[in-house]
């Protein structure tokens, strides 16, 4: 009879990224007791044997039986239970969960990775203590999650947090024209705000790269200084259109963008103007757990307690098939 999925020794999480698949093991106080990651194969059937491989790799190593929770660059369909919206675009319309699930006979936890960010920093991170938290990425993309008592929102959709693609709030005439965005629209924050969109405001079209630009502002070059001063202030209405929507009890910032220390001394005024109350007081936070987050949040899935017989169980869920 195959164990219960109650009865775990510790908390194994998954990071499915494009180029390389990430497995971190924690103990029950949140300890990381190892870490490993191999190539992504970039085939479907492929990727279910490393990850079945990294899984039996670190049982064996630590010794006992791992709870699994996965982020992928997607979501599970609640009503297909299908992967959609990944770019790793293989990974669409496959029956990633529970083929998973079927391969390493046991429940698995399945959720989009800017919800692991999200929730690792919630657990255990820089949002730590904070009942509601919002956590923004910022990077070659954007995306966000809310986590609400350490758990993650899906939504009936299960694309709660997708905020980089609603239009850029409040626009004025440096905003125009409308970018086009991959996702079929214009306007949509993410292509003012990602790390792309910054280095074509500040360098034309066909730059892409902006880890350059916040040292170039400090030794006063008037280009990068007037990028940087249009993207903090797109940020902060984006984040002000949030706290009037979800008024949440911290926000903290993820991705290579969140490294730029001016976004913490000069966004919350920014936002000031924009929120509908008279004070507006919710931190904006650097993450802390940086490029572990993902990964940690993934282990999280599964709870700050680990998992439990007849817990409720969150969209992405899916059940082992029953073996003898």
């Amino acid at each position: 009879m195959a164990r219960s999925s109650s009865d775990v020794d510790f908390r194994a999480g998954i990071d499915f990224g494009g180029t390389k698949i990430e497995i971190a093991a924690l103990g029950r106080d949140g300890t990381t007791l190892m870490r490993r990651r191999v190539p992504n194969p970039g085939s479907y059937e492929a990727a279910i044997v490393a990850i079945v491989g990294l899984v039996e790799g670190a049982e064996a190593e630590i010794g006992g039986r791992a709870s699994v929770g996965i982020g992928i660059p997607g979501a599970i369909s609640p009503d297909s239970g299908l992967v959609k919206n990944a770019n790793s675009t293989w990974l669409n319309g496959k029956p990633f969960g529970h083929d998973l699930s079927e391969a390493l006979a046991r429940e698995v936890r399945v959720e989009n990775d800017a919800n692991c960010f999200a929730l690792s920093e919630a657990v255990d991170g820089a949002g730590a203590g904070y009942r509601t938290v919002f956590g923004i990425i910022l990077g070659t993309g954007m995306g966000g999650g809310i986590i609400v008592d350490r758990r993650p929102l899906s939504g009936p959709h299960h694309i709660c947090g997708e905020w980089g693609h609603v239009p850029l709030p409040w626009p004025n005439e440096a905003d125009m024209p409308f970018p086009k965005c991959f996702c079929g629209n214009s306007g949509c924050m993410e292509r003012y705000l990602c790390g792309s969109a910054l280095a074509e405001d500040c360098d034309g079209p066909g730059h892409r790269d902006a880890k350059e630009i916040p040292a170039r502002a400090e030794a006063g070059d008037e280009r990068a200084i007037a990028a940087l001063t249009r993207h903090a202030d797109r940020l902060a209405r984006g984040i002000a259109m949030l706290v009037n929507i979800l008024d949440p009890d911290a926000i903290v910032i993820g991705g290579g963008l969140s490294n730029m220390s001016h976004l913490y001394a000069q966004v919350p005024e920014l936002v000031a103007r924009n929120v509908i109350s008279p004070r507006f007081t919710t931190p904006i936070l650097r993450n802390l757990h940086g490029d572990s987050s993902g990964v940690r949040g993934a282990a999280w899935l599964w709870g700050a307690d680990g998992p439990k017989a007849g817990a409720s169980e969150p969209v992405g869920t899916v059940s082992a098939p029953k073996t003898v």
